[in-house]
């Protein structure tokens, strides 16, 4: 198995994305800690998980709490070897005027500013295994930004400047940086990316951007982590890559 032996912390591992990249982790072996703050959720999905997954509740905002994160996955699995930022959130579809303070301030708090905190608290147990992974799940978002989504669209571009920054300056300490660009997905947060109901007639003006003609599903997302996780991509770091179904292109 690619992951056999590694440590991993997914966050917001209860739902979407995050839960099909610990299910994937796990399948490959690793041992994975199940953060949200969605205490019932993370339960449920380490449960489904079994003996190889723990769930953590935490608020990826709150420094304490990323650090009593950190410090549960450690004494729980004796390491850590693997952190993917998966945490995220997002206003509603709307023109970028009707934000409000509170909404900006807590997107940029999930999306960025957790990054920040997991890193200080995360870095110095990744040294101690001589080295890890870091995954920041971005978005396509980051790379062509579309109108509604504005304020969403500068924490993601916030995200992929941070992995190639972190890249470059933790790369002596063999940590390796890498980031996951989905396009709009499966997810709970589906319609506040469209801002609009989830109609099939709705999904069809978004479908029309995406070349191969659906939206990303967890398991492609949790294929592109397993890859950056896995030591056979050993030698790749600061990467940006876009899971999108050619909504970049």
């Amino acid at each position: 198995m690619r992951l056999s032996g590694k440590v991993a912390i997914v966050t917001g591992a209860a739902s979407g994305f995050g839960r099909g990249i610990a299910e994937a982790f796990a399948q490959e072996g690793a041992q994975v800690v199940i953060a949200d703050i969605n205490t019932t959720g993370a339960a449920h999905v380490a449960s489904g998980i079994g003996t190889a997954a723990v769930p953590f509740t935490c608020d990826v905002t709150i420094k304490a709490d990323v650090e009593a994160l950190i410090n549960a996955t450690t004494l729980t699995f004796g390491g850590l070897d693997i952190v993917v930022n998966n945490a995220g959130t997002t206003h509603r579809n709307q023109p970028l005027m009707g934000v409000t303070e509170d909404e900006f301030d807590r997107i940029y708090a999930v999306n960025v500013k957790s990054i920040y905190l997991t890193t200080l608290a995360a870095v110095p147990e990744l040294q101690k295994r001589g080295g890890g992974s870091i995954i920041n799940v971005a978005s396509t978002a980051g790379v062509r930004p579309r109108p509604g989504l504005t304020w969403y669209n500068g924490s993601k571009g916030a995200a992929l400047t941070l992995s190639k920054s972190m890249a470059a300056e933790l790369a002596p300490l063999n940590i390796r940086v890498n980031a996951i660009n989905p396009v709009i997905g499966e997810t709970g947060m589906i319609e506040q990316f469209m801002g609009m109901p989830d109609t099939p007639e709705n999904r069809a003006k978004f479908l029309g951007g995406i070349p191969l003609g659906r939206f990303s599903k967890p398991s492609d997302i949790a294929n592109a982590a397993v890859f950056f996780a896995d030591p056979a991509s050993a030698f790749v770091t600061g990467a940006a890559l876009e899971v999108d179904g050619g909504r970049c292109i």
